[in-house]
């Protein structure tokens, strides 16, 4: 059973799954019809969920006023006496729900604290309590759970290190130990993302606790020195803006594992939860006991996560998590990573030097519940035109971490491939909500909204890929996959002008970066009416192209308008023409040589 059942229309999808997600954050259990079974019908489906659930929060739009799926949904809700509504824009709501209060969230960025917001959550606590399935909440802390979970943000720990290439060490211990305390069941945790929000900024913890509606919040530093490291963490509870506990470690960085799980388990002991014994090994589970690798991982891990698929910055990668396994052979997380770069030094930049999927089958060897190594593994069947097998992969990746950045991040590129952009842009909206810095991932958003014709949400992710692109860009002027998304982000925004000074920008410091120029092709074809100057940007990738990126080139929709072109047409056959010609080489050498063996 579930406690809120989400009704909308589906170019509201993002504020949907936003609004799920601060729900579930508050330890509600929700349900959106993104969870209908593969093999059951949808109204049977839908009218089960409805029943089941103990509210129905229907999100109005102009789209929802004109579904008649919403409508009946709302009407169900209404005769049963467990309607929310919210209003998301400035539609007029149909009769009779026009005569129901509304709360007023057009123009709503997430603000936890709004009093719309805080309206919504009113009503669903009184319905849901009323059911017997939560105690009233509290009066200074507006908490909504289940079972009035306590709720926790972990705040990003400060580097005291007076050294910012230390910050992948702080943001790392920070990271895990949020991972760590969500395994308890008995504690509900903010997200990485939404934590991070506040990273390097002065908080108002009270304020803090107001905005995102938790009881508690963790907050740290990490001081490193060579090998010795200091970490300090304290407890607060909201409410009082008191101190339930607080700790210093002065450790040797090999201490790292142990000093994780008695920060992890001292937060339990002093919220007075229970820890189960799953829980406590779940916890305890770390991936390697070799601190050094782990050290490793981590500065691995950075580079990834900064967007940068620069070849440079690839084999970096590459060659940390490799040195990783030398250090420790069993560590799986380090061989998946070494697969993930790998598999995009193939795509990018033809780099053939290692076997992605080699890198990947060893990790699943040592982990076969890894999903960043099925993950990975899907995407490099779907390049292969293995496309049933790769969904095969990503399906089994997504139940086994379905709060994986990695995961979504390939799924989304796994059903792009196969056209499927509603479902594209349900996992690139998750990945841009698991990773805050991430810009690939709205940027591709941008094109599924596109594609099913979702201008609002086209528009917001417009916004998300250019705010982080510019944030990658001031940490790295060079990094040409960020200016090429921002690109494509100000062309959808209608900044033409500052987007051709940023075509411009890209072209000079990184030419000879693929993605980038295919990116930058995109913006210009797909949304600046510029089809010459697309296919300028297309001639050298096309001309070297394999066979997967031009199957992606078939199923993009920004690259649409270039489909009659004749230039396009030409180039596109050639390109063809080349692999067919090289198969058939290969194939008359590797028959030569058949002959030349033969006894």
């Amino acid at each position: 059973m579930s406690d809120v059942f989400i009704s909308y229309a589906r170019a509201s999808l993002a504020q949907a799954q936003q609004i799920g997600a601060l729900l579930r954050a508050q330890g509600l259990r929700v349900w959106r019809d993104d969870e209908l079974p593969a093999h059951r019908a949808y109204a049977e489906v839908i009218a089960e969920r409805l029943a089941a659930a103990k509210a129905v929060l229907v999100l109005w739009s102009e789209q929802a006023v004109a579904s008649e799926w919403v409508q009946s949904e709302a009407d169900r809700a209404r005769n049963e006496r467990k309607l929310v509504q919210l209003r998301l824009d400035s539609c007029t709501l149909p009769m009779p729900f026009d005569r129901i209060q509304c709360a007023d969230l057009a123009g709503w960025q997430g603000d936890a604290a709004a009093p719309g917001w805080r309206k919504v959550l009113d009503s669903l606590a009184s319905l849901i309590e009323n059911d017997g399935g939560m105690d009233a909440p509290a009066a200074t802390v507006p908490v909504v759970g289940a079972s009035r979970k306590p709720t926790i943000c972990v705040l990003p720990f400060a580097n005291m290190s007076g050294d910012a290439e230390q910050e992948y060490f702080s943001d790392g211990i920070s990271e895990d130990i949020i991972t760590d305390l969500s395994k308890v069941s008995a504690l509900s945790v903010v997200s990485r993302n939404t934590a991070f929000q506040f990273k390097g900024r002065h908080v108002d913890l009270r304020q803090l606790a107001r905005q995102l509606a938790v009881s508690h919040v963790l907050e740290g530093s990490v001081r490193r020195a060579g090998m010795r490291m200091r970490i300090t963490a304290q407890l607060i509870e909201a409410a009082s803006d008191s101190h339930l506990w607080a700790e210093r470690y002065d450790r040797e960085l090999t201490d790292i594992f142990e000093l994780q799980d008695q920060i992890s388990q001292a937060i339990v002991a002093a919220l007075r939860l229970k820890l189960l014994p799953a829980e406590k090994s779940a916890i305890e589970r770390r991936g390697t006991a070799d601190a050094a690798a782990y050290d490793l991982y981590l500065m691995a891990r950075r580079e990834w996560l900064s967007g940068n698929t620069d070849a440079r910055v690839l084999k970096t990668i590459l060659r940390l998590c490799l040195r990783a396994t030398d250090l420790d052979p069993a560590y799986a997380r380090a061989w998946a990573l070494a697969a993930m770069a790998q598999v995009t030094l193939y795509v990018r930049h033809r780099d053939t030097g290692r076997d992605g999927m080699a890198l990947a089958e060893r990790a699943l060897a040592l982990d076969p519940d890894l999903a960043e190594a099925h993950a990975v593994k899907a995407r490099y069947l779907s390049g292969q035109g293995q496309l049933d097998a790769a969904d095969a992969e990503i399906e089994l990746a997504l139940r086994l971490d379905p709060q994986s950045y990695e995961v979504h991040l390939n799924a989304g590129y796994v059903h792009f491939r196969r056209r499927r952009f509603e479902a594209a842009a349900r996992c690139y909206e998750a990945a841009t909500a698991l990773i805050d810095a991430a810009f690939a991932a709205p940027g591709m958003l941008i094109s599924c909204c596109q594609a099913i014709g979702d201008r609002v949400g086209a528009e917001r992710a417009a916004r998300q890929t250019l705010a982080r692109a510019e944030a990658a860009i001031a940490q790295d002027p060079g990094n040409g996959m960020a200016l090429g998304f921002g690109a494509g982000a100000l062309a959808v925004l209608g900044d033409t002008e500052r987007a051709r000074d940023w075509v411009a920008r890209a072209l000079l410091v990184d030419p000879d970066n693929r993605g980038m120029r295919y990116n930058l092709a995109c913006a210009l074809a797909g949304t600046l009416g510029d089809l010459d100057g697309a296919l300028d940007l297309l001639a050298p990738y096309l001309s070297i192209a394999t066979g997967a990126e031009l199957s992606h080139i078939e199923a993009d929709p920004d690259m649409n308008p270039l489909r009659q072109h004749p230039g396009f047409v030409l180039q596109f056959a050639a390109a063809r023409e080349r692999l067919l010609a090289d198969a058939a080489a290969k194939e008359s050498e590797a028959r030569r040589q058949a002959g030349t063996n033969a006894p």
